[in-house]
């Protein structure tokens, strides 16, 4: 039995200013397929409708990258991404899971190229899967843990963009992307409810690691009228290099 997506063309307009072409619909389709077979041994996730999966995997990985989607990547004040094509953005997807927010976004900006990280072995052997399924080569995988990583010398102040979505509290999601982002760059943290006292905790977490708030936006999905936030982090300043602590630490003793 085939579930079918929606096409959802024009509330992709309205919300986005942007409509997958016939073959990224295509690819979010096997996509779909791919994480329902998985699912029978890997327990990826538990959104298997067709609406809640476009919504709630499609709709909401490519709501935090919106101004990349937009024509010809003309630079935004919001995001760094380069117009030039010989010279095209670096992002990482810290904690990709079942591969969300990082595939979404590596099917819709092609002129990217994007990491998907995640320590569970199995879960990145799946995803290689989807990439080779898919044909999408703009995408790398990597098994390991954002703290050692963000002390690797191949990665540390190697990105342009990271994005990270339900990892932990987001002071703790500050220390994971802002160590493995250029200064200029942007972390892009996904979250559900938000609150001002979250808000003082990311500001103290943000001004010991080199960064600044930029934006806290709320908005609410376009079929269950849920409400999420992206939170954007630009950073302005090289991060002190005892950043991020060791495995487990940032989790246990959050900034």
């Amino acid at each position: 039995m085939t579930y079918l997506l929606p096409e959802m063309a024009e509330i992709w307009q309205q919300t986005l200013n942007w409509q997958p072409t016939a073959q990224q619909q295509a690819q979010f389709q096997r996509l779909y397929e791919l994480i329902l077979e998985g699912n029978r041994q890997l327990n990826l996730t538990r959104i298997t409708d067709p609406q809640e999966f476009w919504e709630k995997h499609l709709w909401d990985s490519l709501r935090g990258i919106a101004p990349l989607l937009s024509a010809n990547f003309s630079p935004t004040p919001l995001l760094p991404c380069s117009p030039v094509p010989s010279a095209p953005s670096t992002l990482i997807d810290i904690g990709t899971g079942a591969g969300f927010p990082g595939v979404p976004v590596t099917i819709t900006v092609p002129n990217c190229t994007i990491t998907l990280l995640d320590s569970t072995r199995k879960k990145i052997t799946f995803i290689d899967n989807i990439l080779t399924e898919l044909a999408l080569t703009n995408a790398k995988t990597f098994v390991g843990r954002a703290e050692e990583i963000g002390q690797h010398p191949q990665h540390r102040q190697a990105y342009d963009i990271a994005l990270i979505r339900a990892v932990g509290a987001a002071s703790v999601c500050v220390e994971y992307t802002l160590p493995l982002i250029k200064q200029g760059g942007l972390a892009i943290i996904y979250r559900g409810n938000w609150t001002k006292e979250e808000t003082t905790d990311l500001q103290n977490a943000v001004n010991q690691l080199g960064g600044v708030i930029e934006l806290i936006e709320k908005f609410t999905t376009p079929l269950s009228n849920s409400i999420r936030h992206c939170l954007y982090v630009r950073k302005v300043a090289n991060t002190a290099l005892n950043f991020p602590r060791a495995v487990g630490v940032p989790s246990q003793k959050p900034l």
